[in-house]
């Protein structure tokens, strides 16, 4: 390998992302497949660690590895438009408030769950009481921020195949 190629542990180093992530992130397709040495081990260039260093911002600031796929393909087309970043960042911040006020939520019904449990020798608990109630509606699934920006992106690149 050259020297201009990394270890995947020193690759782990520079970027903040573990050996462990980094290899998910190869799984996943976020960062391409590493060079390997003759006896196997990973190798980074800088082009690399620059993915991961975006892949890492990208989650630090809490986007799904779906909208990070998405990103990182704008980021890579030089020619997009920046439309489609600003529509994934708009959604997640949307998201990220959806999520600021659900925990928000939580901690209330908390609050009020503590308020009410006297916390003493006695085994009766509203906290446990709620926990266990059975007429609890499950949770809505939760929709991606990087699918409308995504279908942007392909919608951008289709028009310029068709030029």
């Amino acid at each position: 390998m050259s020297a201009e190629t990394v270890t995947i542990g020193e690759a782990a180093r520079r970027t903040g992302v573990s050996a462990k992530m980094i290899r998910w992130y190869e799984a996943t397709g976020l960062l391409p497949p590493a060079a390997r040495s003759e006896a196997g081990y990973r190798h980074y260039d800088e082009a690399d660690l620059h993915t991961l260093r975006f892949v890492r911002r990208a989650r630090d600031l809490g986007f799904s590895v779906e909208a990070i796929a998405g990103l990182l393909a704008l980021w890579r087309d030089r020619a997009r438009p920046s439309a489609g970043v600003k529509a994934i960042a708009q959604e997640q911040i949307v998201d990220l408030r959806r999520r600021i006020a659900e925990m928000e939520d939580m901690a209330r019904t908390l609050e009020r769950l503590a308020e009410s449990c006297c916390g003493d020798d006695r085994p009766e608990c509203p906290i446990l009481d709620d926990l266990a109630a059975k007429d609890r509606a499950p949770a809505p699934p939760r929709r991606s921020p990087a699918s409308a920006a995504l279908a942007t992106h392909a919608a951008h690149q289709r028009d310029k195949r068709g030029r």
